[in-house]
């Protein structure tokens, strides 16, 4: 097949962009921080706390690792409609009521007596989270300049970088003074308070234009996306960049608690504000492929978490904290740049392109993140490192194949103003 493009939305009153540097631009990137924070705080928060289900429910790694798998399973399934759902209800309106729910969700979650009711829980906000992420990369898709949008996709990941870190931070701390409910608790009313400023913060969609839910349009604009050279493997690609993340970070507290490391929970914890390096790599990176082109610097994310794989298989706790420390930058400048490409690849289909790349990336948490427990459970770290290596050698392997896909002829791509400061 031939790479032909979607058509794109009709044009709009330019003055109807939300460029760097207005007000706008300000409230969008405060609104899109704080909804990355709160998603990914309440998604995460549980992923430091798998050694204390195990010890306290006597789970397996692989049965604790699904208080995490559950709900990212569910999330990708969901994804998949809410693109569908906010074109007839609106962004805003989605996003909104998805931030609300999802932080009800954790608070109950603190409460469940059993293990059971905590996974059905955690399914539940797997549905809840789902109108966030497709969403937000939609309005940005829409709603940003094209000048703009790479700074902008680019500050909203940080937040979500700065949400993964405090979600997974502050309830592994707080579970080594006040148990882990407590931990789960805080998170929740962190996410609430959230949710309440993206509401006041973000500005009401100027460009969207509501569609009426037609299973048969969105089935087309599905199967066009298919057509494209390109998607479809980015699309494969976020399986793998997430897939391998996150297993990384599923067994690595089993790990150095155990000997001979002995860690305590909340030294473990505090490992997770390695996810500070997301907020300056998703950016920086994002900005350096506006730059020299999205071909040229995906391939280096993917080589760069290949060596901190090879890095915590040594015994030094250095060279296992550096190598994380590799895999975290390169996995968010990897997203980055893929969820940004997905967008100016897609044309008028936005929604169901973000929707499908979230798919595939949330089910590379899932499927990998639960996968590694058995690695982890036959062979230690080294089945972990093993299994997490095929993964991102594989990612690797097809950034290599993308630098010979050619770019749409009519879809500019200028560099990221980030010169001008980054937070406009």
């Amino acid at each position: 097949m031939h790479d032909l493009p979607l058509p794109d939305a009709p044009a709009a009153d330019p003055q109807d962009w939300i460029r760097h540097g207005t007000p706008a631009f300000r409230r969008t990137n405060l609104a899109l921080f704080a909804a990355g924070l709160a998603t990914f705080g309440l998604l995460y928060c549980v992923q430091p706390l798998m050694p204390e289900f195990s010890r306290d429910y006597g789970v397996s790694e692989a049965g604790a690792a699904m208080s995490l798998s559950l709900t990212t399973g569910v999330l990708a399934f969901a994804m998949l409609f809410a693109g569908g759902l906010s074109d007839a209800w609106g962004r805003k309106p989605v996003m909104v009521a998805s931030l609300l729910s999802s932080a009800v969700l954790v608070l109950a979650s603190a409460a469940m007596p059993d293990w059971a009711s905590l996974l059905v829980v955690r399914t539940l906000l797997g549905l809840t989270l789902s109108g966030l992420p497709a969403v937000a990369m939609t309005y940005l898709s829409e709603e940003m300049h094209v000048e703009s949008i790479g700074l902008g996709m680019g500050l909203y990941i940080s937040g979500s970088a700065v949400g993964g870190m405090g979600g997974r931070l502050v309830a592994g701390v707080l579970a080594d003074f006040f148990g882990w409910r407590t931990g789960v608790a805080v998170v929740g009313v962190i996410g609430l308070v959230c949710a309440l400023a993206f509401w006041r913060a973000l500005p009401p969609s100027r460009r969207f234009v509501r569609q009426p839910w037609d299973a048969r349009a969105l089935a087309a604009r599905f199967a066009g996306m298919f057509r494209d050279r390109g998607l479809p493997w980015l699309f494969v690609e976020g399986f793998l960049l997430l897939g391998a993340f996150v297993t990384v970070y599923n067994y690595l507290g089993y790990r150095l608690l155990a000997p001979p490391y002995n860690l305590s929970q909340a030294v473990v914890g505090l490992i997770f504000g390695i996810y500070l390096i997301g907020t300056f790599s998703s950016a920086w990176m994002g900005h350096l492929a506006g730059k020299l082109g999205r071909r040229k610097v995906l391939w280096t994310a993917l080589a760069l978490m290949m060596v901190g794989v090879l890095l915590t298989l040594a015994a030094s706790l250095w060279l296992i904290a550096l190598g994380i420390v590799a895999i975290t930058f390169g996995f968010f400048g990897g997203h980055s740049i893929v969820s940004s490409w997905v967008g100016r690849r897609a044309g008028a289909a936005k929604a169901q392109a973000s929707s499908m790349y979230l798919f595939c990336y949330y089910m590379g948490s899932s499927v990998a993140g639960a996968s590694g427990g058995l690695f982890y459970a036959a062979h230690g770290w080294n089945g972990v490192a093993a299994f997490v290596g095929a993964l991102v050698l594989a990612g690797l392997v097809i950034a290599l194949g993308l630098v010979r896909l050619k770019p749409l002829v009519n879809v500019a791509t200028p560099p990221t103003p980030m010169s001008k400061g980054a937070m406009g």
